[in-house]
């Protein structure tokens, strides 16, 4: 098959989890013998045209003149536009919103466009009414002109089901092996093993930062809490004002995941508080690395982690489990379940394994 990826900034991964999806899959798929083709912004600092056997086509994204959102938005319809006029199989798109305008528009007559829908952009609560309006109205029209859909995420399949009444594949991302864990870096971060609570999250409202601060200074408990996240910026300045000398440490960024893989192996908490949808690449990262969950109540979340964590859906609720001295107890098992559950589902060679064969599927039944 001739398979052209699209709506990422590119590979190697230098960003974020579609990055990282487009690369394990991408690779993955030309180790079974395909043509992949993966589209790059031209600021994608790799300039090479090959990687590890996939073709980069670059396009441009203007972010220097209409910033990320705008640039975004043209960046998609130049990377389709080009796509459609090649001799591809498939064309993926990784991401809907700002790939609903390219799709409307660009003509993808006897082309096979499968849009992996991502989580539910138009609930951010970052973003006001007229934004979430415009986003949910883009949501429902590239799901209305998409060839085929994927969901990440049993939970947003079965919203894809509910709101527009269209069928979706179930295929997961995928999370790699960890290395022999050591508490060599935690020096480092001013960590100690098996003392510290820890989230790793985007600094942003609908992955309940506050919820989780609040019920940490509620539960009046010693241990320190660490988040690592971009804290530059606007919310994060916010949130560091609020929370300032109450035990909560901002650690920033951290990109290095053998130190990531570490932090996660040796917290005696993880909270994780996303809830708009989607399976999160973290949490799979978390679960790969033997960590013992708090996490929000949401059906995104218990999808993924079933039984295998305690669940908390307000400030109050999570304070009494921090207080709560039993639950640790249920660490080993709950780590050992989350972990089979990973190298059941959640393995990078199975994912990449299902989008051959829903690939597959598509041009048989073509």
């Amino acid at each position: 098959m001739k398979i052209a990826i699209l709506g990422t900034r590119g590979i190697p991964n230098n960003y974020g989890e579609f990055e990282q999806c487009a690369e394990y899959l991408s690779i993955g798929l030309v180790e079974k013998g395909h043509q992949v083709t993966v589209y790059s912004p031209d600021f994608h600092p790799y300039k090479e045209e090959i990687y590890q056997g996939i073709r980069i086509i670059r396009k441009a994204s203007p972010q220097s003149f209409f910033g990320n959102s705008a640039s975004n938005f043209i960046y998609d319809y130049l990377c389709l536009k080009d796509a459609v006029k090649k001799d591809f199989d498939i064309i993926l798109e990784l991401g809907l919103i700002t790939s609903a305008l390219s799709i409307i528009f660009c003509n993808h007559k006897n082309k096979v466009i499968v849009t992996n829908l991502d989580g539910l952009e138009w609930k951010r609560s970052k973003w006001n009414n007229i934004i979430q309006k415009i986003t949910k109205t883009l949501e429902r029209y590239g799901v209305k002109h998409s060839d085929y859909l994927i969901a990440d995420n049993a939970g947003i399949q079965e919203y894809i089901h509910d709101e527009y009444n269209r069928e979706s594949e179930f295929i997961p991302y995928g999370a790699v092996d960890i290395a022999k864990p050591n508490t060599d870096c935690l020096v480092e971060y001013g960590l100690i093993a098996e003392n510290y609570l820890l989230s790793i999250a985007r600094l942003e409202p609908e992955n309940n930062l506050e919820m989780m601060f609040d019920g940490y200074i509620e539960s009046k408990i010693q241990t320190p809490y660490f988040v690592v996240g971009n804290h530059l910026t606007k919310y994060g300045d916010f949130l560091k004002d609020k929370y300032r000398n109450t035990g909560i440490i901002f650690l920033g960024g951290i990109f290095n995941k053998a130190n990531l893989d570490n932090i996660r192996y040796y917290s005696k908490y993880y909270l994780h508080g996303h809830s708009v949808g989607g399976t999160n690449p973290a949490l799979l990262e978390a679960m790969a690395a033997n960590t013992f969950f708090l996490i929000h109540d949401n059906q995104f979340n218990k999808s993924v982690v079933n039984q295998n964590a305690y669940y908390f859906n307000s400030a109050i609720t999570l304070a009494a489990l921090l207080k709560d001295k039993e639950i640790v107890k249920n660490k080993i098992e709950f780590a050992k379940n989350n972990l089979k559950r990973i190298d059941n589902v959640y393995r990078w060679s199975i994912v990449v394994n299902q989008y051959e064969s829903y690939f597959k599927r598509i041009l048989d039944n073509k």
